[in-house]
């Protein structure tokens, strides 16, 4: 099932994408779904980010190819980062390249897990139950400031750098899908989620020991090798095999 967020002139709301068309839900998707008996025509709607979650965690480091293009070595633990929510766009939304502020930004195409109920401590075992569904992501990356800073608040929390979307798939099986990062068409980044160092009920037990997830938070496993700059004008999209395409294109920012 792909629970969807969209907007029409009428306002905004939750529904399921159902071939072309998407079904209309009375209100969050968390827990059982009540429909509205109204039906759309997904060409008729825009879709947005699929949620706004209160924190965005992220995982450094995860896959072992990516670690090395780095310069470092995998690490024993995940590494944690958060982005702000305020850094979250949804599909078709523009990424604003901060030219005042940095000289390179970079694409880090990723599987996202979105968080279906309130849980803390949650054993690998049973990670599944509080899971609501998967998107694609986008962690971009103001490169020279990562380094510069040494920590990588300012470098990943920029407003626009956390696209994600274009839906929540409910029923897939993060252990092995195809992962893919592209810029203008070319191929930058392309891997499997089999690859992770730390695969996605490690992550969701090593989060919620060290804070409570609420419905709705958002999980960013890693990203592969391959990341690279983006320029103003670049089209980037980020698929995940069956789940979908997630595609922004960058703007200058004022």
């Amino acid at each position: 099932m792909r629970i969807a967020r969209f907007s029409t002139d009428e306002g905004m709301s939750f529904g399921v994408v159902e071939e072309n068309t998407i079904a209309v839900i009375a209100a969050h998707p968390f827990g059982e779904l009540t429909f509205t008996g109204q039906r759309l025509p997904l060409a008729d709607v825009r879709l947005l980010a699929p949620i706004l979650p209160s924190k965005i965690i992220a995982i450094g480091r995860n896959y072992a190819d990516h670690v090395r293009e780095m310069g470092n070595e995998p690490a024993d633990e995940p590494v944690l980062f958060s982005k702000p929510s305020t850094a979250v766009i949804g599909p078709g939304e523009a990424i604003t390249y901060p030219r005042k502020l940095t000289e390179r930004v970079d694409h880090e195409g990723e599987l996202a897990v979105v968080i279906g109920r309130m849980c803390r401590e949650v054993p690998a075992a049973r990670a599944a139950e509080v899971i609501l569904g998967y998107t694609c992501a986008n962690d971009v990356t103001a490169r020279d400031l990562q380094k510069k800073d040494g920590q990588w608040t300012r470098a990943k929390g920029f407003d626009t750098f956390c696209p994600i979307g274009p839906w929540i798939e409910t029923e897939a099986d993060p252990g092995d899908l195809a992962i893919t990062t592209t810029v203008n068409g070319e191929v930058r980044q392309d891997a499997r989620t089999s690859l992770l160092l730390h695969d996605v009920p490690a992550l969701v037990e090593y989060v919620s020991q060290v804070m409570t997830l609420l419905p709705g938070d958002v999980i960013l496993t890693g990203t592969p090798a391959g990341v690279g700059p983006l320029e103003i004008g670049d089209e980037v999209t980020v698929t995940v095999e069956g789940i979908g395409d997630l595609t922004n294109r960058v703007i200058a920012r004022d």
